[in-house]
């Protein structure tokens, strides 16, 4: 019988793709944000930041991460997984909001990644592209699944968008194409993207709402020929928002809180969380994990990776499934 082989739950930051002595890209990118007031900011950052971001430090950590991340990539072609299904939110890349679904399944033949688009700034974009993997203009898509699993979730009373054609200028999100560019580099695996809504109200998915996605779709899975991994990708928290009074600085108390119930495997206080207190402290991305989790539940979580990162709380995570 088919099954769901592995949970990856990763971010998909730029951080992860710039390297550490290219950093600075990142600096000169916030202080001239026309939306922010760096300065006023920058007083208002906590103390003892500055020791945190030490070249040796920064180095450190950019190393860990790159470690993480080939990890997380070596487990998948461990696994043996026929397809992947990918969690990913689409940051206004294919949908705005004339059409903003709140779960959305491509099952196009075939998956375009372009990689020097032209919606996505130049600079610090520059920089993220040098860490990338080469890709091919295009990968294959498990269409048949793609397609079973609309069938399914729409009968489990799951209202699903589907399409079958990405912006061309665009290709498939970042969120996306992180798989190619960066966890699985020269890897063809077959994917089945799936854009969750995490960013955009009034249509947000609620934490449970994507559990029980997650779940039905392990069920699904189950019942197929195909032995499959499940993806997220996204955050941890970010900036919750412009106007936030810190620099440097995530909700790291709230980040491990989440860390320390997916280790333990208790996700019905995961389930409780609402989008607000997510919004709040920039957790939009949790919810595509949030899908994950229902997927691979009761196991688990192996943390490769955990920590602060300039501007953002990163993590890679496992789930190893029998």
């Amino acid at each position: 019988m088919a099954e769901v082989v592995i949970g990856i739950g990763t971010s998909h930051s730029p951080q992860l793709s710039i390297r550490a002595s290219d950093w600075d890209h990142l600096l000169k990118k916030d202080e001239t944000d026309p939306r922010l007031d760096y300065p006023a900011l920058l007083k208002k950052a906590k103390a003892g930041l500055a020791a945190e971001l030490t070249p040796e430090k920064v180095r450190e950590r950019d190393e860990a991460c790159l470690q993480a991340v080939k990890d997380l990539g070596d487990a998948l072609r461990r696994s043996k997984a026929d397809v992947v299904v990918v969690f990913g939110d689409d940051q206004q890349e294919q949908f705005h909001d004339e059409n903003m679904p709140m779960f959305a399944i491509y099952h196009g033949k075939s998956i375009p990644v372009v990689k020097d688009n032209k919606y996505r700034p130049s600079g610090w974009k520059d920089a993220e592209r040098q860490g990338w993997a080469e890709t091919a203009p295009e990968y294959d898509t498990a269409q048949d699944l793609a397609n079973h699993l609309i069938g399914s979730l729409v009968e489990a009373e799951f209202d699903i968008t589907r399409c079958n054609k990405l912006r061309e200028e665009i290709g498939v999100g970042h969120a996306f194409s992180f798989l190619y560019r960066r966890i699985l580099p020269g890897g063809k695996l077959p994917m089945v993207p799936v854009m969750v809504n995490t960013y955009y109200p009034p249509n947000q998915p609620t934490p449970k709402r994507c559990f029980d996605f997650g779940r039905h779709l392990a069920g699904v899975v189950g019942a197929s020929p195909w032995n499959v991994g499940i993806i997220a990708t996204g955050g941890l928290s970010h900036f919750p928002e412009l106007s936030l009074p810190r620099v440097g600085e995530t909700d790291t108390v709230f980040d491990r809180r989440l860390i320390h119930w997916m280790e333990r495997g208790e996700h019905e206080p995961l389930q409780e969380l609402t989008v607000d207190e997510l919004h709040k402290t920039g957790e939009h991305e949790f919810l595509n994990w949030m899908v994950l989790l229902g997927a691979v539940a009761p196991a688990r979580a192996q943390v490769r990776y955990f920590g602060e990162l300039r501007r953002i709380n990163l993590a890679a995570v496992e789930w190893s499934l029998p």
